[in-house]
């Protein structure tokens, strides 16, 4: 069901919701590029889970409006409206991949109302004291970040371009990414359903223009706007060790950080695998027995 929600400021933001109308809601804060038709369990999985899901486009991605300048401390604002528009008070949060950062955001200024945080496949903060932060990463995000690093002006020249040939072809941001997925990443999304979702995911998420990628980008590459060890809640963290788009040494990272931080590191996975390990995910979100949990790392 989409639904309109207006943020404190009035802008307009793009709202789905699923699965079960009773169930424990839980925000899914999608990747970058992405929107909220991006990967999810599927519907019949989220009623046998008793989940009430809630997904949004990001400023600036499908029928959301833009926020220029926005700070991935944003995010938890809009999420928290999101929340009091539906009449949530409180709520899990779970981000895979563009969607990590923000969903640890919820984690960090929301804790009298996130229950649970979980991150998939995170970046770092861009300024994390003593990682590397570009190494084992994709020569595509190296371009990327790198860009951002040296300004807006470029960047948006960049994925402006790129937006407009995924836009008519959403199979051209997959055909561009083939030659850095791993054959982990290739059986993943080599699956029928999976194609299709993402096909439809990003060719919502750049309907209208690049803005939100855009924004996206600068705002994983500034300052997120707080602290991961200023989290209280429980986070549980998974990461696919050939993983190139984000590496892993990322999510070590933050695991050290965050206290209470759990992490799952899966030695021959990669980046696209964390769309299967979801539904796992959300049993341990809502407070179920997880195979994830068994052996923390």
């Amino acid at each position: 069901m989409l639904r309109e929600v207006r943020a404190g400021d009035g802008r307009r933001l793009a709202v789905e919701i699923s699965g079960d109308p009773g169930g424990s809601p839980v925000f899914l804060l999608h990747g970058t590029p992405g929107s909220r038709l991006g990967p999810a369990p599927r519907p019949m999985l989220l009623y046998h889970q008793r989940v009430r899901l809630i997904t949004y486009d990001r400023p600036g991605y499908g029928a959301s409006t833009r926020l220029p300048g926005r700070r991935v401390a944003h995010v938890s604002r809009d999420v928290a409206a999101i929340a009091d528009d539906l009449g949530v008070e409180r709520f899990a949060v779970v981000g895979r991949s563009g969607g990590g950062p923000h969903a640890l955001a919820c984690a960090a200024l929301l804790p009298e109302r996130v229950t649970r945080a979980a991150v998939l496949v995170s970046l770092a903060p861009r300024d994390a004291d003593g990682l590397d932060w570009f190494a084992g990463m994709t020569a595509s995000n190296v371009d990327e970040y790198t860009k951002a690093d040296d300004g807006p002006e470029v960047l948006e020249h960049s994925l402006r371009k790129r937006s407009l040939g995924i836009r008519s072809n959403p199979r051209e941001l997959l055909r561009q990414l083939r030659s850095e997925l791993t054959e982990s990443d290739l059986r993943v999304v080599s699956h029928a359903r999976i194609r299709a979702m993402l096909l439809r995911n990003y060719q919502e998420a750049l309907s209208v223009s690049a803005d939100g990628w855009v924004d996206d980008a600068l705002s994983f590459c500034t300052p997120w706007g707080f602290s991961p060890a200023d989290i209280s809640v429980p986070v549980l963290l998974w990461h696919g060790e050939l993983d190139g788009f984000s590496p892993a040494s990322h999510t070590r990272w933050l695991a050290e950080r965050i206290p209470g931080g759990r992490a799952v590191l899966h030695p021959k996975e990669a980046h696209f695998a964390s769309l299967r390990v979801l539904p796992d995910v959300f049993t341990w979100l809502v407070g179920g027995r997880s195979r994830l949990t068994a052996d923390p790392v």
